[in-house]
């Protein structure tokens, strides 16, 4: 499960660095949080808190876990802070914060907001693979994918079975306690859900609210389902444009002209000289069946980057217009090469979901039939035969029962977390309240009213007085029909 991918990667600058163990108070200095790609920074107070790699040893590797707070503009802020989970898993607190910093303008007006780079990313011990790239990933036979995976592991900063769920909380719950704060707002996107949900099963007293964006039941292997989803929401997506009069005009019969170029793909790669959409350097790159999936699932991440789906595959039925398709694929492989840690992305796959995939009852018969097919699932359990499994709680997996007033977020065309998702999970909630975005991707925090919804579920610590009718306004992004026309 990987969270939006913004673009943007992220350096941090920090001064006066103090660090904390065991019950000392966490030592913060003055520091920027830098973003070349995002074009923004921001002012916070930096430091790094003391871990140890295995919780359960006190002769364990040290671990800095990163840690950064971005002061509330009130002079006297509300004591209890919003930290800010974010997904991936493998990507870093701080760098999710930079790409979307306004949306948190309102709620930063009362309240600090707290970055912990969770073990494993970031500035918290990375635990970065140098793999190839999705089609290259995917293609790669079982038996040399295996080798490759080992000389990751060889390679590592760290044992990468203590980089789970589980033990993040507990570092969470430590940060917490050395920033002297009594309770604590949640908000997590994607992957962050689930260590907002682990946290709320665990320290139910310390937390005020939660918002969960793009929720992931605790009860689901994610895996099996990648591939149905993301057909789910691209099936949507081009029947949006088929009933749309000016889509379809432009663009007759979409969904036979998108099966018709995948399977040109299939069987005939096309060798590329583009220029890098990021960097500008003449690249040479070949587009086949797995890139242009892997660009496809990723584009439909956001309604802006998803309408413009139709006309790079209208295009693509030429075989001479293929450049901008595979542009959006070089772009969306570096965003996720910066932002994601494949090392701690697998120790948390491995550990967590590969135990319980047969659960999910998917059948290679079902993941055949979608645009990802089954080299998706088949790698992953490749990578998961050799990736060593770190500890989970037992209860991990269990629907989560919680009385924390909690919002969920979810979009109405979502391709890894669907708006089914969150039904699950408000069974077990006794103070939650469900929005749904329509048309909407993956991540809703930014969206129309959400930013203004949010901070005032926060400040009430209630949703009962909600007032969430402006959410019935929310309409994904028009298609964009050719070239001349406005950006998304």
């Amino acid at each position: 499960m990987r969270s939006q991918v913004p673009r943007l990667v992220a350096w941090i600058f920090c001064s006066a660095i103090g660090a904390a163990f065991a019950d000392e108070p966490l030592r913060l200095g003055d520091c920027r949080l830098e973003s070349a790609l995002a074009g923004g920074s921001a002012a916070a107070r930096c430091g790094h808190y003391t871990v140890r790699e295995n919780r359960d040893d006190p002769h364990s590797k040290e671990l800095q876990l990163h840690v950064a707070v971005i002061p509330a503009l009130r002079l006297k802020p509300a004591a209890d802070p919003l930290f800010i989970l974010s997904g991936g898993p493998g990507q870093a607190a701080s760098d999710f914060y930079l790409s979307v910093a306004p949306a948190f303008t309102r709620i930063r007006r009362d309240r600090d907001l707290v970055l912990v780079d969770q073990r494993g990313t970031g500035l918290s011990n990375r635990l970065d693979c140098k793999l190839p790239d999705d089609s290259e990933f995917v293609a790669l036979n079982p038996l040399k994918l295996q080798a490759t995976v080992r000389e990751c592991l060889a390679a590592l900063p760290g044992d990468p079975r203590y980089y789970t769920t589980s033990i993040a909380v507990r570092d969470l719950e430590d940060v917490r306690a050395a920033l002297g704060y009594q309770k604590v707002n949640l908000y997590g996107i994607s992957y962050g859900t689930r260590v907002a949900q682990h946290y709320m099963r665990r320290y139910p007293d310390r937390v005020r609210t939660a918002i969960l964006d793009g929720v992931v039941p605790a009860q689901l292997a994610l895996g099996p389902d990648v591939a149905i989803e993301a057909q789910r929401a691209i099936d949507a997506t081009l029947q949006r444009c088929a009933r749309d009069e000016a889509c379809a005009r432009e663009f007759p019969d979409i969904s036979a002209q998108f099966t018709a170029l995948r399977a040109r793909l299939h069987n005939e790669p096309v060798k590329l000289s583009i220029a890098h959409p990021l960097t500008g350097a003449l690249t040479d790159t070949t587009l086949d069946e797995a890139r242009f999936g892997a660009a496809v699932r990723l584009l439909s991440y956001s309604d802006e980057t998803v309408s413009t789906l139709p006309l790079l595959i209208h295009e693509g039925q030429s075989l001479r217009d293929l450049q901008s398709l595979a542009a959006q694929y070089l772009r969306v492989e570096s965003d996720v090469e910066e932002q994601i840690a494949e090392g701690m992305h697998f120790s948390v796959v491995c550990s967590e979901d590969a135990p319980r995939w047969a659960q999910e009852n998917v059948s290679e018969e079902q993941l055949a039939k979608t645009y990802m097919g089954t080299a998706f699932m088949s790698s992953m359990r490749a990578v998961c035969q050799e990736w060593p499994r770190g500890p989970v709680d037992p209860d991990f997996g269990a629907p989560l029962q919680s009385q924390v007033p909690t919002l969920i977020l979810s979009g109405g065309n979502d391709p890894v977390t669907p708006d089914r998702y969150a039904e699950q999970i408000m069974k077990g909630l006794g103070k939650g309240k469900h929005l749904i975005a329509a048309g909407q991707g993956h991540g809703q925090l930014a969206t129309g009213c959400i930013p203004r919804l949010t901070a005032e579920f926060i400040a009430a610590g209630s949703s009962t007085a909600l007032d969430d009718a402006c959410v019935r306004n929310i309409r994904p992004t028009p298609f964009m029909l050719s070239r001349t026309a406005p950006a998304p």
